[in-house]
């Protein structure tokens, strides 16, 4: 039997007092609808049907994934109403689990349940609140079975102090949700066909019906405003850290971590305060990471150290490197192990090979620099004409003096030596010495008669 999603997308989100749309906010950098489908495919589902209404062509470029069934909803009339939309892409045999694009941390587990509750029959997924405002309420017999749900405008005083709500999600064999929503009507306070109405409908028709309870309210809470989806944040990074934690991570700070995407960590790995990783970053065991870094789709080696505010993108770094403190990897740049990059040192696509150091206040870019060499403070490499970029390749064990700059496309040979303030524009054989800088000369008394 297959299992088809349909998420419910539609709505434009008037209280985030934003142009996006609301279901594109980005929660730990990506957006809301992106953490559902991603959620969806975990549990086992082979469809997903995503119904779209406002802006719908911006929700539809902006979500990354296959096989994705795009439904528009023209009329916003209702949660009912939105289902329709996409059920005559579901065959009867199939189990529709309903799902929505602004509830964004329900887990796959729980998904999981709920369906297999709806082997029985309909299944919802509720839970338990303190203050339950204004979500519909589950409405049980005398001996705890489901009777239905009212929701919240048409419920009466009585019925408002009931804590257990519906969560919205539900989970259902396709052919008793397409009579039941064929037979709903929109005579409510609302004037809107309710999804909600399918429980009440199986109930009466003598249906096995049952609630999932969630016990953790916040897998199931949305977002409406800005305020909810920041508090929705902080429960998702908590999560995150809990589970590099339980894998052999220690976070200097839990409540100081940002991934806004995802993160691979070895065990013994070592994390401290504000760090922010995004996109894809993998770290190999006993590796360190230093205060205040931005690391983004990057790997690093085992037994690396990345000292405080240092940046990474795109970057590869191999086994006992060190780099930082306030050095900046940029795209295409490659560590070999041993090597080292000190502060205030910004390589971008460019490799140094085993042992290499550039130990401070340096630019590498368009480089291949080989094993065993010294980048002298001050270096740049001079890679670009105006028009072209150009490569520079510095062979093992050379020694680069400081201040110097290579103009590239230049070669410096195996064990050269560039002394320093050298202005290096053509190659340097293998073993040699280059110097290049003006003679240095004296006039006497010089500075005396500049006093008087």
């Amino acid at each position: 039997m297959s299992i088809h999603a349909i998420v419910l997308a539609a709505g434009q989100g008037t209280r985030m007092r934003s142009r996006l749309p609301k279901v594109l906010h980005l929660l730990a950098g990506r957006p809301l609808l992106q953490h559902v489908l991603e959620a969806a495919v975990a549990a086992g589902v082979d469809a997903r049907h995503v119904v779209i209404g406002h802006a719908g062509d911006q929700v539809r470029d902006t979500i990354v994934g296959e096989s994705i069934q795009w439904v528009e909803q023209r009329q916003q009339l209702g949660t009912g109403h939105a289902v329709m939309q996409a059920l005559p892409a579901v065959p009867d045999e199939a189990t529709v689990l309903v799902l929505y694009g602004d509830v964004p941390l329900v887990r796959p587990e729980t998904m999981r349940l709920l369906l297999d509750a709806a082997a029985r029959g309909p299944a919802l997924l509720s839970t338990f609140l303190q203050d339950p405002g204004a979500y519909g309420r589950i409405m049980r017999a005398p001996d705890g079975s489901l009777l239905g749900i009212v929701e919240y405008k048409d419920a009466t005083p009585e019925q408002r102090d009931i804590r257990e709500i519906n969560t919205g999600l539900l989970a259902c064999p396709a052919a008793i949700l397409r009579d039941c929503l064929n037979r709903c009507g929109n005579d409510n306070a609302q004037g809107e066909y309710y999804l909600t109405d399918v429980i009440g409908m199986a109930v009466a028709d003598g249906l096995p019906v049952s609630a999932v309870i969630a016990d953790d309210a916040s897998e199931v809470a949305g977002v409406n405003d800005r305020v909810q989806l920041a508090a929705l944040e902080r429960v998702l990074q908590r999560r995150q850290s809990e589970d590099l934690m339980r894998g052999g991570v220690t976070l200097a700070d839990p409540a100081r971590l940002d991934i806004r995407g995802s993160l691979c960590c070895a065990a013994d790995v070592r994390i401290d305060i504000n760090c922010v990783f995004e996109g894809r970053v993998r770290i190999a065991e006993g590796a360190s990471i230093g205060p205040n870094c931005v690391i983004r789709d990057s790997e690093i080696g085992p037994g690396s150290v990345i000292e405080a505010n240092s940046m990474l993108d795109k970057a590869v770094v191999g086994s006992g490197v060190q780099v930082g403190p306030f050095a900046r990897l940029r795209p295409g740049t490659e560590l070999g192990d041993k090597s080292k990059v000190g502060n205030f040192v910004e390589i971008k696509k460019a490799r140094l090979g085993e042992g290499s150091k550039a130990n401070h206040l340096s630019y590498i870019g368009d480089a291949l620099i080989g094993a065993g060499v010294n980048i002298g403070a001050g270096t740049i490499t001079c890679n670009y004409d105006g028009v072209h970029k150009h490569q520079t390749i510095i062979e093992d064990g050379a020694f680069i003096g400081s201040d110097t700059q290579l103009v590239a496309p230049v070669t410096v040979g195996a064990g050269a030596v560039v002394g320093a303030g050298t202005t290096v524009t053509r190659d340097v054989s293998p073993d040699s010495l280059a110097t290049r800088r003006a003679r240095q000369r004296e006039v006497a008394g010089w500075s005396s008669r500049r006093r008087s």
